[in-house]
């Protein structure tokens, strides 16, 4: 296993040549960015992305929009989510206040696509009424995690994208990408992980943003070379 320093300095250099490779990738897309919003080196489904424009979300329906996402794309992939975020907003149900009001089994039918639907509209009901009670408020990470269905990652996704905090999200692809590079142990738990990014590389937003959107983007396109020479070959390190 690498010593600390190696690891910091390494962290920082894969954050550059991921970046060069992929450029800014405009994450969290947003459904009213549907139209103009194009980053044309994602994977998967293209729309709604900002690259470059950090000042998303502008607005508290965008926000929640981000946190509703965070929710459904739990064990399962963006554009699955995102069929059933669309779902929601034909519904003309995509706020908090709504998603209390509606009765579970019909919130349960709009978010099928997202698999775990009858779970989903569950966190989907606790997160809202949470939500709705913090009145404009930034949550803490701890208040996060006391909602039932929202575990680390989740927490970490919303207090990035939906309310700009600066604190890493580990993700699959970051487990596997940096346990195949010797990075961190294959076993090494959440709240390992996660001090060690943040420790390596600078605390700003964007560059926050940009490392796990960019980890994601390299985990989908090499996903299938599934050893650390293909990781790091693929990296020019």
């Amino acid at each position: 296993m690498l010593t600390h320093n190696i690891k910091m300095n390494k962290i920082e250099r894969i954050y550059s040549s991921l970046y060069k490779k992929y450029g800014p990738q405009g994450w969290w897309p947003l459904l009213e960015l549907n139209i103009k919003g194009v980053n044309p080196t994602k994977t998967g489904s293209m729309k709604g992305y900002h690259p470059g424009d950090y000042s998303y979300p502008c607005t508290e329906k965008q926000r929640f929009e981000i946190c509703v996402g965070a929710i459904l794309t739990q064990n399962t992939s963006w554009i699955q989510a995102e069929k059933s975020l669309s779902n929601l907003n034909s519904a003309k149900i995509l706020n908090p206040k709504s998603i209390i009001e509606i009765e579970r089994g019909k919130l349960a039918s709009l978010i099928k696509p997202a698999g775990y639907f009858n779970q989903k509209s569950r966190k989907l009901k606790e997160f809202s009424d949470f939500y709705f009670g913090l009145k404009g408020k930034i949550p803490s990470r701890e208040q996060l995690l006391n909602v039932w269905g929202i575990g680390e990652e989740t927490a970490d996704s919303m207090l990035l994208y939906a309310f700009k905090i600066p604190t890493f999200v580990v993700d699959a692809y970051t487990k596997r990408i940096f346990s195949a590079l010797g990075i961190i142990n294959k076993n090494a738990k959440y709240s390992e992980i996660k001090p060690l990014f943040e420790s390596s590389i600078k605390k700003n937003l964007e560059i926050y943003q940009e490392y796990h959107a960019l980890i994601v983007e390299h985990g989908k396109r090499i996903m299938e070379k599934n050893n650390q020479a293909a990781f790091a070959a693929d990296l020019h390190l």
